[in-house]
Protein backbone atom coordinates (compact mmCIF):
# COMPACT_ATOMS: atom_id res chain seq x y z
CA UNK A 1 0.00 0.00 0.00
CA UNK A 2 1.01 3.42 -0.79
CA UNK A 3 1.43 6.05 1.96
CA UNK A 4 2.61 10.08 1.94
CA UNK A 5 4.58 10.70 5.15
CA UNK A 6 4.23 14.80 5.18
CA UNK A 7 6.41 15.75 7.89
CA UNK A 8 9.11 18.61 8.29
CA UNK A 9 11.61 16.45 10.94
CA UNK A 10 13.59 15.07 7.99
CA UNK A 11 14.96 12.62 10.54
CA UNK A 12 11.46 11.33 12.06
CA UNK A 13 10.36 11.10 8.25
CA UNK A 14 13.06 9.05 7.07
CA UNK A 15 12.92 6.83 10.25
CA UNK A 16 9.19 6.60 9.24
CA UNK A 17 9.98 5.50 5.98
CA UNK A 18 12.45 3.34 6.28
CA UNK A 19 10.74 1.39 9.06
CA UNK A 20 7.10 1.45 7.03
CA UNK A 21 9.21 -0.07 3.52
CA UNK A 22 10.62 -2.90 5.68
CA UNK A 23 6.93 -3.84 6.23
CA UNK A 24 6.22 -3.78 2.38
CA UNK A 25 4.47 -0.41 2.42
CA UNK A 26 5.51 2.57 -0.28
CA UNK A 27 6.28 5.53 0.74
CA UNK A 28 6.48 9.27 -0.45
CA UNK A 29 7.79 12.14 1.84
CA UNK A 30 6.88 15.38 1.82
CA UNK A 31 8.96 18.13 4.12
CA UNK A 32 6.69 20.97 3.48
CA UNK A 33 3.00 22.60 3.08
CA UNK A 34 3.74 23.04 -0.24
CA UNK A 35 5.49 19.85 -1.32
CA UNK A 36 2.38 18.06 -0.03
CA UNK A 37 -0.03 19.56 -1.51
CA UNK A 38 2.17 18.80 -4.58
CA UNK A 39 2.52 15.19 -3.59
CA UNK A 40 -1.41 15.11 -3.27
CA UNK A 41 -2.69 16.69 -6.76
CA UNK A 42 -0.21 14.34 -8.33
CA UNK A 43 -0.93 10.65 -6.71
CA UNK A 44 -2.96 8.34 -4.80
CA UNK A 45 -2.51 7.63 -1.67
CA UNK A 46 -3.59 4.56 0.95
CA UNK A 47 -2.59 6.20 4.09
CA UNK A 48 -1.76 9.69 4.52
CA UNK A 49 0.31 11.12 7.49
CA UNK A 50 0.19 14.20 8.40
CA UNK A 51 2.13 16.83 10.51
CA UNK A 52 0.12 19.99 12.25
CA UNK A 53 3.15 21.99 12.59
CA UNK A 54 4.61 22.51 9.25
CA UNK A 55 7.11 25.31 8.60
CA UNK A 56 5.07 27.07 5.82
CA UNK A 57 1.81 26.34 6.56
CA UNK A 58 -0.87 24.47 9.16
CA UNK A 59 -1.32 20.59 8.08
CA UNK A 60 -5.22 21.03 8.81
CA UNK A 61 -5.58 22.74 5.93
CA UNK A 62 -3.85 20.21 4.12
CA UNK A 63 -6.06 17.49 5.63
CA UNK A 64 -8.99 19.45 4.64
CA UNK A 65 -7.90 19.81 0.74
CA UNK A 66 -6.54 16.56 0.81
CA UNK A 67 -10.11 14.63 1.28
CA UNK A 68 -10.80 16.37 -1.80
CA UNK A 69 -8.46 14.42 -3.79
CA UNK A 70 -7.71 12.04 -2.18
CA UNK A 71 -11.27 10.32 -0.40
CA UNK A 72 -10.49 7.00 0.04
CA UNK A 73 -7.18 7.29 1.89
CA UNK A 74 -7.12 7.06 5.57
CA UNK A 75 -5.48 10.10 7.53
CA UNK A 76 -3.57 9.98 10.53
CA UNK A 77 -2.19 13.25 12.58
CA UNK A 78 1.12 13.23 14.03
CA UNK A 79 2.07 16.13 16.04
CA UNK A 80 3.30 17.58 18.93
CA UNK A 81 0.56 20.03 19.42
CA UNK A 82 -1.27 18.48 22.70
CA UNK A 83 -4.08 20.89 22.84
CA UNK A 84 -7.43 19.00 22.98
CA UNK A 85 -8.80 21.59 19.98
CA UNK A 86 -6.13 20.64 17.43
CA UNK A 87 -7.13 16.83 18.10
CA UNK A 88 -10.59 17.74 17.82
CA UNK A 89 -10.55 19.98 14.78
CA UNK A 90 -8.32 17.11 12.96
CA UNK A 91 -11.03 14.52 13.57
CA UNK A 92 -14.00 17.14 12.74
CA UNK A 93 -12.16 17.33 9.14
CA UNK A 94 -11.90 13.66 8.57
CA UNK A 95 -8.45 12.34 10.18
CA UNK A 96 -8.82 8.43 11.10
CA UNK A 97 -6.66 8.74 14.02
CA UNK A 98 -4.12 11.08 15.69
CA UNK A 99 -0.81 10.00 17.21
CA UNK A 100 1.35 12.55 19.49
CA UNK A 101 4.99 12.89 19.62
CA UNK A 102 7.20 10.85 20.20
CA UNK A 103 5.45 7.77 19.39
CA UNK A 104 7.24 4.47 18.58
CA UNK A 105 7.17 3.25 15.63
CA UNK A 106 5.65 -0.13 15.92
CA UNK A 107 2.61 1.79 17.81
CA UNK A 108 2.06 3.15 14.45
CA UNK A 109 2.26 0.33 12.47
CA UNK A 110 -0.38 -0.87 14.56
CA UNK A 111 -2.81 2.07 14.13
CA UNK A 112 -1.60 1.56 10.30
CA UNK A 113 -3.26 -2.21 10.71
CA UNK A 114 -6.20 -1.44 12.73
CA UNK A 115 -7.39 1.37 10.22
CA UNK A 116 -7.11 -1.08 7.15
CA UNK A 117 -9.16 -3.75 8.89
CA UNK A 118 -11.84 -0.88 10.08
CA UNK A 119 -11.45 0.26 6.45
CA UNK A 120 -11.43 -3.02 4.86
CA UNK A 121 -14.05 -4.94 6.99
CA UNK A 122 -11.66 -7.20 7.88
CA UNK A 123 -12.71 -9.03 11.03
CA UNK A 124 -9.91 -11.70 11.21
CA UNK A 125 -6.20 -11.63 10.17
CA UNK A 126 -6.69 -14.90 7.34
CA UNK A 127 -9.00 -13.92 4.45
CA UNK A 128 -10.63 -16.37 2.14
CA UNK A 129 -11.02 -16.69 -1.32
CA UNK A 130 -12.56 -19.57 -3.23
CA UNK A 131 -10.36 -22.96 -1.71
CA UNK A 132 -7.29 -20.58 -0.54
CA UNK A 133 -6.35 -18.81 2.50
CA UNK A 134 -4.25 -15.85 2.48
CA UNK A 135 -2.95 -14.41 5.99
CA UNK A 136 -2.36 -10.87 5.61
CA UNK A 137 0.56 -10.34 9.06
CA UNK A 138 2.55 -13.25 8.03
CA UNK A 139 2.09 -12.43 3.74
CA UNK A 140 1.18 -16.53 2.94
CA UNK A 141 -1.00 -17.82 1.10
CA UNK A 142 -2.49 -21.85 1.61
CA UNK A 143 -4.48 -24.72 0.47
CA UNK A 144 -5.38 -26.83 3.14
CA UNK A 145 -1.76 -27.59 4.91
CA UNK A 146 -0.01 -26.16 1.80
CA UNK A 147 1.95 -23.21 1.21
CA UNK A 148 1.75 -21.68 -2.18
CA UNK A 149 4.54 -19.83 -3.08
CA UNK A 150 4.39 -16.17 -4.39
CA UNK A 151 6.48 -13.71 -4.90
CA UNK A 152 6.22 -10.28 -2.99
CA UNK A 153 5.02 -8.40 -5.91
CA UNK A 154 2.68 -11.19 -6.75
CA UNK A 155 1.53 -11.32 -2.98
CA UNK A 156 1.01 -7.90 -3.10
CA UNK A 157 -1.05 -8.28 -6.26
CA UNK A 158 -3.35 -10.30 -5.06
CA UNK A 159 -3.96 -9.19 -1.58
CA UNK A 160 -4.69 -6.10 -2.90
CA UNK A 161 -7.79 -6.83 -5.12
CA UNK A 162 -8.43 -9.37 -2.33
CA UNK A 163 -9.13 -5.76 -0.08
CA UNK A 164 -10.94 -4.14 -3.10
CA UNK A 165 -13.00 -7.20 -3.35
CA UNK A 166 -16.14 -6.72 -6.40
CA UNK A 167 -14.15 -3.75 -7.08
CA UNK A 168 -12.71 -2.99 -10.38
CA UNK A 169 -8.58 -1.95 -10.44
CA UNK A 170 -7.36 -0.55 -13.61
CA UNK A 171 -3.83 -1.22 -14.77
CA UNK A 172 -3.32 2.23 -13.28
CA UNK A 173 -4.29 2.18 -10.12
CA UNK A 174 -2.58 -1.27 -9.48
CA UNK A 175 0.81 0.25 -10.85
CA UNK A 176 0.66 3.43 -8.37
CA UNK A 177 -0.31 1.34 -5.25
CA UNK A 178 1.78 -1.51 -5.61
CA UNK A 179 4.70 -0.01 -7.66
CA UNK A 180 4.58 3.18 -7.07
CA UNK A 181 4.53 3.97 -10.45
CA UNK A 182 1.76 5.57 -12.53
CA UNK A 183 1.07 4.69 -15.76
CA UNK A 184 -1.25 5.90 -18.90
CA UNK A 185 -3.75 4.28 -20.19
CA UNK A 186 -2.09 3.73 -23.05
CA UNK A 187 1.23 2.63 -21.57
CA UNK A 188 2.33 -0.89 -22.36
CA UNK A 189 1.27 -2.37 -19.40
CA UNK A 190 2.01 -6.02 -19.51
CA UNK A 191 4.21 -6.68 -16.59
CA UNK A 192 0.93 -6.32 -14.53
CA UNK A 193 -0.95 -8.71 -17.16
CA UNK A 194 2.10 -11.03 -16.77
CA UNK A 195 1.91 -10.99 -12.90
CA UNK A 196 -1.73 -11.71 -12.88
CA UNK A 197 -0.63 -14.89 -15.40
CA UNK A 198 1.69 -15.93 -13.06
CA UNK A 199 -0.88 -15.62 -10.24
CA UNK A 200 -3.10 -17.23 -11.96
CA UNK A 201 -0.64 -20.20 -12.79
CA UNK A 202 0.31 -21.15 -9.10
CA UNK A 203 -3.22 -20.96 -7.75
CA UNK A 204 -4.28 -23.44 -10.92
CA UNK A 205 -2.40 -26.06 -9.55
CA UNK A 206 -4.23 -26.08 -6.72
CA UNK A 207 -7.86 -25.08 -7.69
CA UNK A 208 -9.86 -23.13 -9.67
CA UNK A 209 -9.44 -19.10 -9.56
CA UNK A 210 -12.81 -18.30 -11.86
CA UNK A 211 -13.00 -15.78 -9.07
CA UNK A 212 -9.77 -13.64 -10.28
CA UNK A 213 -11.82 -11.71 -13.28
CA UNK A 214 -10.23 -10.14 -16.38
CA UNK A 215 -12.34 -6.97 -16.73
CA UNK A 216 -11.21 -6.21 -21.00
CA UNK A 217 -10.12 -3.21 -21.69
CA UNK A 218 -10.01 -1.91 -17.77
CA UNK A 219 -8.17 -4.22 -15.54
CA UNK A 220 -9.01 -7.03 -12.95
CA UNK A 221 -10.99 -7.33 -9.45
CA UNK A 222 -11.64 -10.61 -7.24
CA UNK A 223 -15.23 -11.30 -7.48
CA UNK A 224 -17.02 -13.05 -4.67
Amino acid sequence: MKVLIVEDEKTLAHEIDSFLKKSFYLCDIAHTFKTGLEQLEQNKYDFILIDLSLPDGDGLEILKRAKKNNPDAAYIIITARTQLKDRISGLDLGADDYLAKPFYLLELQSRLQAIARRKFSITEELLSIGEFHIDLPKRVVMFGQEKVELSRKEFDLLSYLLLHKNRVLTRAQLSEHIWGTFVNDDYDSNYIDAHIKNIRKKLNVWADTEWLETVRGVGYRIKK
